[in-house]
């Protein structure tokens, strides 16, 4: 009996594939072809969701980057062939793994016009950390090759870490703390002033 494709799987060889400058079309192709029962099937809980659709995300960033495509359009144009749909970055970043945030409110609103398709794929539970894994284009850049279910919460946290640690600027003598952009753009996914210092207290052991 022939073995099923793991989409995962797919997403992690894809990934890897892309960071290996290697060729990405049978990849490409396994995911485009998989079926939207089995990927469900495949993605039972958050960590698996988070698993594939971060690595995805990322893949496709660099192949749609490669081709020529700009910013904005990179993020909203729909080029992400998956499980007989096209998405769009957005799709994955602000719907499936935002659970479906308005863009531009900072995370404190729900996109009333989600399609029924992205909310049945998106994650039950926000996890701000995956702001510091989608894209890593910073400095602090975890060397994370992949993202495994197995592993997600450990690689979440070295990738949270490393980018505190290297976009955060303190000021001992103005008392002071410069933040990562991200807080700001979504301070809501955050939890607001107040869980973005507790975010700073738990990964900086701030006071």
């Amino acid at each position: 009996m022939e073995k099923s494709i793991d989409p995962i799987e797919l997403s992690e060889e894809l990934l890897l594939a892309v960071k290996l400058k290697k060729a990405t079309t049978p990849l490409e192709a396994g995911l485009k072809n998989l079926s939207l029962s089995s990927l469900k099937e495949a993605l039972q809980d958050d960590d698996r969701k988070k698993a594939f659709w971060i690595n995805s995300y990322n893949a496709y960033f660099q192949i749609i980057r490669s081709e020529g495509t700009q910013k904005p359009d990179i993020y909203r144009k729909r080029l992400i062939h998956i499980a007989g749909y096209v998405f769009s970055l957005d799709d994955i970043e602000h719907g499936i793994l935002r659970r479906n945030r308005y863009k531009y409110s900072m995370g404190y609103l729900k996109n009333i016009f989600a399609k029924r398709m992205i909310k049945s794929l998106s994650v039950d539970r926000l996890d701000y950390r995956i702001h510091f894994a989608l894209n890593c284009g910073a400095k602090s850049c975890p060397p994370i090759a992949f993202y495994k279910h197995s592993l997600l919460d450990k690689q979440l946290n070295l990738a949270t870490q490393s980018f505190l640690e290297a976009e955060t600027i303190i000021d001992e003598q103005e008392a002071t703390v410069h933040v990562t952009a991200l807080f700001k753009w979504f301070a809501g996914d955050f939890g607001g002033k107040k869980g973005i210092v507790d975010i700073y207290k738990h990964q900086l052991d701030l006071d």
